[in-house]
């Protein structure tokens, strides 16, 4: 069974209501987009234009040139574009003459007026949920002296807030939108495609029912913060003259545990420098899941699966790493790489001894084969693959112990060396003969194999650990004060040398570590870590 919104649609088109789907992804140019525009994008597009055979916009609501940006356009193209749409790109700011005219239209039908108290006025003067708001002394001037008043505004003869554009509709109505609210201001701002051709600019409730009706949406589908605004989006493309109008309906909003979903936030960080820029792989935006090696196949799958519905919840960002880890567990090829290197030595090895192992390319998929690797007397290991006083149960490299290196041989620990702070800095082993992986002859069982890069081939590369901004927290605190100090981790590691010949923003499965893409903007040999081996959500 499909959600509401497809139960719509399928009626819709049933009973010949509609004849053809037309949706619209409609975003501000404010900012870049984050993982809740995603499901937005994933349910006009993938969830009503495509399974219905319809169409999907996208539409720059560039209303508010104090705001926007050419930067934020382009970005918001690239990013919806990587997600798979396909369609027309249309401007708010290319109807600003039809909305004047609609303004008009209001104006000398009695419906719209001009007005001058101050902000603090309007608000005082508005109501509350209990009480009905009060009537502005300019409410019924006269229709020719709003009609030169509005000229005026539009002419750029009145300053900046001095004069408002109000719809007349009912200060006493239960729903306090709908208490002659503001749909003209006055802003002398440059415009990033209009330049200084309009010195006033309407407001979104105004403008978004009008940018429907000119392009033809047949459901205009957004978030439950509209719910109220149902009505006045109605009221003006009915008085507006707009014949079989679009309709609103309203889905929940995404959000998401230990992530910040405002883009009034995300902007602050980056303002403020505590990330690097709107792509920073800590970053819910779009551009920052790619960068970090998400795939647009697994949000796509990440949207369908928390699916559609009126009722507000928060998901478990685990879910989200789920999604990316299913797919990159049967795409991403096999590596090995030491986060927290420490050199290990076979001393029954010359220097000059090379061999060539063989290592699986993905064990999900044995079609796949295995891969050359060369190895020498010489490696690296993590760190915590070697313990002096080992812990309880610990099945890795004690000294008299034995373990199998991935691949190759199973080794016994002899000696190791620290520095005069008691750390280790180099350890010692001998390889055990006829024990090479699939060809395994001595009857030697042990429980532990780690994973090693060859010292003299391998490459330098750094390893970054992301983490979420925000550390988990019930208490209601702002996002200040929920900062997570320990969000990135620089790792300086060492990797096999498949790992120095990647593309930018390939994937790999570092063994026994996690999963790690390439950054795509680094010079440097540097890898982002996408999300562990380990799932904690429970499906």
């Amino acid at each position: 069974m499909g959600n509401f919104i497809e139960e719509i649609i399928e009626k819709d088109l049933e009973t010949g209501k509609v004849k053809k789907v037309i949706t619209r992804f409609p975003p501000e140019p404010n900012g870049y987009l984050h993982i809740g525009h995603a499901k937005s994008i994933c349910l006009n597009y993938y969830g009503t234009a495509v399974k219905y055979g319809g169409i999907c916009n996208l539409r720059f609501d560039d209303t508010n040139p104090a705001k926007e940006d050419e930067e934020y356009c382009n970005s918001i193209i690239e990013d919806i574009k990587w997600l798979g749409w396909k369609g027309e790109i249309y401007y708010a700011s290319d109807y600003f003459d039809k909305m004047y005219e609609c303004a008009v239209i209001l104006i000398k039908k009695g419906l719209a007026y001009v007005d001058d108290i101050s902000p603090e006025q309007m608000k005082e003067m508005r109501g509350t949920l209990t009480e009905p708001g009060k009537e502005t002394a300019n409410r019924n001037r006269p229709i020719e002296e709003n009609l030169k008043l509005f000229e005026d505004m539009k002419n750029g003869l009145v300053a900046d807030g001095a004069l408002v554009l109000r719809a007349k509709i009912d200060m006493a109505s239960p729903n306090i939108n709908m208490r002659d609210p503001i749909i003209y201001r006055v802003l002398k701002a440059h415009h990033h495609r209009q330049g200084d051709k309009w010195n006033i600019y309407p407001m979104y409730d105004f403008a978004h029912p009008l940018e429907d009706a000119i392009e033809g949406i047949t459901h205009s589908i957004c978030t439950m913060e509209f719910e109220d605004h149902r009505p006045l989006y109605d009221w003006v493309l009915e008085n507006c003259g707009f014949e079989n109008p679009p309709h609103q309906y309203e889905f929940a909003r995404l959000n998401l545990t230990r992530t910040i979903m405002s883009k009034r936030y995300l902007k602050r960080l980056v303002d403020g420098g505590v990330v690097d820029g709107w792509d920073d792989p800590r970053m819910p935006t779009i551009a920052g899941l790619r960068r970090r090696g998400y795939t647009p196949s697994a949000i796509r799958e990440f949207c369908d699966r928390i699916g559609v519905s009126k009722a507000n919840s928060e998901v478990d960002v685990a879910m989200l790493e789920s999604c990316i880890r299913d797919e990159l567990n049967l795409t991403a090829d096999r590596a090995m790489a030491v986060l927290d290197p420490v050199e290990l030595v076979i001393t029954n090895r010359d220097d000059d001894y090379t061999e060539e192992l063989e290592i699986e390319i993905n064990p999900s998929k044995p079609e796949l084969g295995v891969r050359k690797v060369t190895s020498s007397n010489r490696y690296f290991i993590e760190r915590e693959d070697f313990k002096v006083v080992p812990p309880p149960k610990y099945h890795r490299l004690v000294v008299g112990g034995k373990v199998r290196l991935k691949g190759g041989y199973i080794i016994e620990c002899k000696n190791y060396e620290t520095d005069g702070n008691g750390n280790v800095t180099k350890i010692y082993a001998e390889i055990i003969e006829n024990t090479k992986s699939g060809n395994d002859t001595s009857g030697i069982k042990v429980k532990g194999v780690i994973h090693w890069v060859n010292a003299r081939d391998c490459v330098d590369l750094e390893a970054r650990l992301y983490d979420y901004l925000l550390v988990d927290s019930t208490e209601a605190k702002d996002f200040s004060e929920r900062m997570n100090p320990d969000s990135l981790k620089v790792c300086k590691a060492k990797g096999e040398k498949i790992l120095g010949e990647a593309q930018k923003g390939k994937s790999f499965q570092f063994m026994r570590t996690g999963y790690f893409c390439r950054d795509i903007k680094s010079e440097g040999l540097v890898y982002n870590l996408i999300v562990g081996l380990k799932d904690s959500y429970k499906k």
